[in-house]
């Protein structure tokens, strides 16, 4: 590979990595083309981009386009590695988790997510469990709706029991006022 190839794909990587919020840095290395091929219809069918490169220029790309901010992930960059890019941060570790139920593989190195860096495999179950960030926000909605929604039900189920009191009240202030 020439350098000029390799410039083109760190910058192609760089403008990636630049795109996505969220991205995964996985090992699929010893899967079989049968596998791969599987591994990527399910990252397809799930919104999830894979991406294979040399873990130098994928350094490079990222020093590129933020060294500093990066800089937990190198370590993962050893060995074989694939690049998962995601919109929804918890939909590569549910793919992950769900394909190895039968396989082996792929395993976990890092992940990027939304300014948090998640270094090994013990964070698979983090991930699995993080909610994007849509979720999060129809969570807090349902929250804030909750409270207001309770006061209404209760106004509407007593409807006939307050405008009662507030009509007996009315006539006791009348009788009082006489």
């Amino acid at each position: 590979m020439t350098r000029e190839e390799k410039n083109q794909i760190i910058d192609s990587l760089a403008d990636e990595f630049s795109q996505h919020d969220n991205f995964y840095i996985t090992d699929i290395s010893e899967l079989t083309v049968e596998k791969s091929n599987q591994l990527r219809r399910q990252c397809f069918g799930k919104q999830v981009k894979l991406r294979m490169a040399k873990n130098t220029l994928i350094k490079k790309a990222l020093e590129k386009i933020g060294p500093e901010t990066y800089q937990e992930l190198f370590v993962t960059l050893k060995g074989t590695s694939a690049i998962m890019f995601c919109e929804a941060p918890n939909s590569p570790a549910r793919l992950i988790k769900s394909f190895r139920k039968d396989n082996d593989k792929p395993v976990l190195k890092g992940a990027y997510i939304d300014t948090a860096v998640f270094v090994g495999e013990e964070h698979l179950e983090t991930l699995v469990a993080m909610k994007s960030r849509l979720e999060l926000i129809g969570d807090i909605v349902g929250l804030l709706q909750s409270p207001a929604k309770n006061v209404i039900s209760a106004l509407n189920s007593a409807g006939g029991k307050i405008s009662g009191i507030l009509e007996t009240l009315e006539q006791r202030g009348s009788e009082n006022a006489s």
